[in-house]
């Protein structure tokens, strides 16, 4: 039994705005609102079928991702990084146009793009620090140790800012994990924002 006729291939349906239960659009308005798109990105839409779910990782996402004190660009780098070190297509093409959109918090060059070089003079390195043990914390947790946090603090985090740095590496397990499991397609007005 197919579960979509839309033309993104996706394991889970699909549901667009127009088919969504008030519920279900209540939370992409506020998806919306919060990530300032005039469109549903394709990750939560494959999720609109269980609202229950959906609240949940939206709440997670917002949380984690929109709020706090470390700098979205940062944030957006970290997920792009991990998502693209674990070859999640859908994660790294979306964070890195999020992040390639913010690139002017990071220099006043025009022309600079964040994700294009990640060890580029222009990017500060307590990012390259953060980017780098918190790429080692979520490919692999295990191996984080006492001199990872205190490359952290050297740098300039302080402990709730850390945790919260932490909290990215979770957070893109989880993106990357639905992503990839649902098979979905990066969103054409995403694309079309890119071009």
């Amino acid at each position: 039994m197919s579960n979509t006729t839309t033309s993104q291939s996706s394991r889970f349906k699909i549901v667009n705005y127009e088919d969504a239960s008030p519920e279900v659009q209540a939370i992409y308005d506020d998806t919306k609102r919060t990530l300032q798109l005039p469109f549903v990105l394709n990750w939560f839409k494959c999720q609109g079928s269980n609202a229950t779910l959906l609240n949940g990782n939206w709440t997670k996402l917002k949380s984690t991702l929109m709020m706090g004190d470390v700098p979205n660009v940062l944030k957006q780098l970290i997920i792009y990084k991990v998502s693209k070190e674990r070859n999640c297509e859908y994660c790294a093409h979306a964070h890195g146009i999020f992040a390639d959109s913010m690139s002017a918090m990071i220099s006043d060059n025009p022309s600079f793009r964040a994700t294009e070089d990640l060890e580029s003079p222009l990017i500060p390195e307590s990012f390259k620090t953060a980017i780098k043990i918190v790429t080692k914390a979520a490919l692999h947790a295990n191996q984080i140790s006492d001199v990872d946090f205190k490359q952290l603090q050297e740098v300039g985090f302080d402990e709730g800012e850390i945790q919260e740095l932490m909290a990215q590496a979770d957070l893109v397990n989880m993106l990357n994990t639905l992503a990839d499991v649902s098979g979905i397609k990066i969103d054409n007005e995403l694309m079309e924002a890119q071009a």
